[in-house]
């Protein structure tokens, strides 16, 4: 049997990982894959929380979890292609629509 300390350790990991490729990163694909890792990372506790708690309840909001990242990620998506069809660039320090 696995302890829970192991699956906690790989869910901070990948957290790290995603919120360096948010923090360091410019390119709107590799920070949009970052934010699905660090959700992944919570899913990942959510399921070991569950398991070692014996009860479902985690393994549900990581279905709810799964659901709205998709969705996210669609969203997210055709916005990317929108702005990358129109601005010609996918590079997040060149997206300056939004300034006033």
């Amino acid at each position: 049997m696995i302890p829970l300390s192991w699956y906690i350790i790989l869910s901070a990991a990948l957290f790290t990982i995603g919120i360096v490729g948010v923090l360091s990163r410019r390119n709107i694909f590799i920070i949009l894959m970052s934010m699905e890792l660090m959700l992944n990372a919570a899913n990942i506790n959510l399921v070991a929380f569950s398991h070692y708690s014996q009860t479902l309840t985690g393994q549900i909001f990581v279905m709810f979890v799964i659901t709205v990242a998709a969705a996210e990620a669609a969203v997210a998506l055709a916005i990317i292609i929108l702005l990358s069809r129109n601005r010609g660039s996918i590079y997040v320090d060149e997206f300056n629509i939004m300034k006033g």
